[in-house]
């Protein structure tokens, strides 16, 4: 009785594994996307998509005085400086750059008056790569905004000035 009983739970045993080893197809999950999401290749690169030379770690290697406004300054220049400017700089500097925007009140020290000489007495190299780096509370913006554009809002800082203080 002990043999037949061993016998017939072997059986059962073997049954039940059959069962649930034909119930799983493996192959077809393991090709399943949800079980193996990162088993896609990247497709290549077109040629000339990854820049090679210049960049931020070049700008990093730079010294700013070597670095020239590429954009003359034009009506236009200063109008996408203007732009640009709005976009990214008046939430901190302000409407009048004077370091009074909404952002910068809650900054101590305010952020720079843009107009005053501190600023407007560097050269375009020098505000480009602090626009670009970051400093001190402000930003790196290199990756922010387009290169064009940084030069541009040099141009448009460059037709500002102070008002007097009354």
């Amino acid at each position: 009785m002990i043999a037949t009983t061993s016998r017939a739970y072997h059986l059962s045993l073997l049954l039940v594994v059959l069962l649930l080893a034909t119930g799983c197809d493996y192959a077809r999950m393991s090709d399943d996307e949800a079980v193996n999401t990162y088993g896609k290749k990247m497709p290549a690169a077109p040629e000339h998509t990854v820049p090679v030379s210049g960049g931020i770690e070049e700008l990093k290697a730079t010294d700013p005085n070597r670095l020239h406004n590429p954009l003359a300054t034009t009506p236009v220049t200063i109008a996408q400086g203007r732009t640009a400017y709005g976009y990214y700089c008046l939430h901190c500097h302000g409407p009048m750059a004077d370091g009074n925007g909404t952002v910068g009140q809650s900054f101590s020290p305010l952020p720079a008056d843009l107009r005053l000489a501190p600023v407007q007495n560097q050269s375009d190299g020098q505000l480009f790569t602090k626009t670009s780096l970051g400093y001190q509370r402000c930003p790196p913006l290199a990756l922010t905004i387009a290169e064009a554009d940084r030069w541009a809002i040099i141009n448009y800082l460059r037709t500002l000035t102070a008002a007097p203080r009354q």
